[in-house]
């Protein structure tokens, strides 16, 4: 009924507050389909962790961005929203009341997205209670890892990955 990956994006959001791995778990899922056949509901839901990842870390300028742009995508696809679980006209009233504050630079806080399905809720609360998470626990805002991520992570992965494409583009052609 629901992708895997948009279950391990709500886990993330609701109760680790993992916005960085929000963005990955989405962002894969999505370009696994077709570049034709993305949804861009999808970069919508990104782009709202990533709002949040950037205003919890104090770069308003990014998150006003993201979450401008989210709006945007959730907006022109509110059916599809809809269908995915959400009350699509109550996140868009959360997403503009969240810009407003950004726009004032006004401190993070956990949010929780309007989720009108109750079998996805259940879903949700039984993968918590199988992996002990807390859901609607607020981000913690003293863990360091948690808000600075994009830097403390281990990329030795990606880095290898981004040259071992570059040195195939190098390669001539036979």
């Amino acid at each position: 009924m629901y992708d895997r990956a948009y279950i391990d994006y709500l886990i993330y959001f609701h109760c680790e507050r993992d916005y960085f791995e929000c963005h990955e778990v989405l962002e894969e899922h999505w370009k696994s389909e077709a570049k034709n056949e993305r949804k861009t509901y999808w970069v919508g839901l990104i782009q709202i962790a990533v709002g949040l990842y950037h205003q919890r870390r104090g770069n308003f300028t990014g998150a006003l961005r993201m979450i401008s742009n989210s709006i945007q995508l959730l907006e022109n696809d509110q059916q599809a929203v809809n269908k995915l679980g959400l009350n699509s006209d109550e996140l868009v009233t959360i997403l503009n009341k969240r810009k407003s504050e950004i726009v004032n630079k006004q401190s993070y806080y956990s949010i929780n997205l309007p989720i009108i399905d109750k079998v996805l809720l259940k879903i949700c609360h039984n993968h918590c209670i199988d992996t002990k998470k807390i859901w609607g626990q607020a981000s913690d805002l003293s863990n360091e890892y948690l808000i600075n991520k994009h830097t403390k992570r281990n990329r030795t992965g990606v880095i290898n990955e981004r040259i071992k494409q570059l040195e195939l583009r190098k390669k001539p052609e036979i």
